[in-house]
């Protein structure tokens, strides 16, 4: 694995995570939003540096996120950058702080705030922004407008709705020039750029990337893109399990060109074996789609890309 993986992994995981899933629990009372105590029978390990380091309470031993797998486990590094990565999409719960943080004002539903924000047109900020920045297609962007996808965040930011089976608006994705996120009291299923029909799925991990591959195929009509939106919930797993019993249904993995998406598209490719579809894997040469978009904009020219048909 490249240096780049190895640092892309010890961003994307933290040490909360891996002793979450190693049995430990917060310890509340002890803890401040600087130190994270966690505990495990008589064993104690406080989380610092904003969930990127720990130290043993009771011993020298300190370090990162792979340290902390081969303390806890007596493994390797090998073994513990494999146990890493196996966590790259589980979300710790979030401690349930005595005083928790200060809000300006009670946040209304997801529901209320997306009805209240105005559709992105062509020469608006968020439509400047998906076009000049993004260098997508005014075509695509059009079309996730008209099937009521996209909203004008703030200062220019595009949200990008999530839904459940009905098609309800859950939550959403937030993109913009200087920010990403997801929004606050949302929930992650899937976003859905498409025909619901569709027999091929793509499966990106963000909604730029749905938005960037759609571009770049020119909108297919036998395809759905969807984003995961760099989570694997529960909801977007049973989501994708019913796309992926759908008959003559093809799943393709057109996740990042990094570590972080071969462990999404190896989940994909064991939900489509266990669910008897097709399954492929498409890569972009650059490390996502929206940035091979921008180099085939560059060019003049579509992109190449690797794809590998697995059964």
């Amino acid at each position: 694995m490249e240096k780049k993986d190895i640092e892309e992994l010890r961003v994307r995981v933290g040490c909360a995570a891996v002793l979450e899933h190693e049995g430990f629990t917060v310890d509340v009372k002890e803890s401040t939003r600087r130190a994270v105590k966690f505990r495990r029978d008589d064993n104690i390990v406080i989380v610092i540096h904003e969930d990127k380091g720990w130290f043993d309470a009771r011993s020298d031993a300190k370090g990162d996120v792979f340290a902390l797998v081969s303390y806890l486990r007596g493994v390797g590094f090998s073994d513990a950058l494999a146990a890493v990565g196996d966590l790259v999409a589980f979300h710790p719960a979030a401690p349930a702080w005595e005083k928790p943080a200060r809000q300006a004002h009670a946040v209304a539903s997801v529901v209320d705030r997306w009805k209240h924000r105005r559709r992105p047109w062509r020469t608006s900020a968020t439509g400047t922004y998906l076009r000049q920045s993004r260098a997508l297609s005014w075509q695509v962007v059009s079309a996730a407008i008209e099937a009521d996808l996209l909203r004008e965040g703030p200062y220019g930011s595009m949200w990008a709705k999530h839904v459940d089976e009905a098609g309800a608006v859950i939550g959403w994705e937030e993109r913009g020039p200087d920010w990403r996120g997801f929004s606050t009291g949302g929930t992650k299923a899937l976003f859905r750029l498409g025909s619901p029909s569709a027999r091929r799925i793509y499966v990106t991990e963000a909604a730029i990337d749905a938005l960037s591959l759609a571009a770049i195929e020119g909108m297919r009509t036998d395809s759905l893109y969807v984003s995961t939106g760099g989570g694997w919930s529960p909801l977007t797993a049973q989501a994708l399990e019913i796309l992926a019993s759908q008959r003559e249904t093809q799943m393709v993995a057109a996740t990042d060109n990094n570590v972080q998406g071969e462990v999404f598209a190896d989940r994909i490719r064991q939900m489509a074996d266990g669910a008897g579809c097709d399954f492929s894997r498409l890569k972009p040469c650059a490390e996502d789609w929206n940035e091979e978009l921008k180099r085939m904009r560059e060019r003049g020219e579509l992109p190449h890309t690797r794809t590998t048909h697995q059964g």
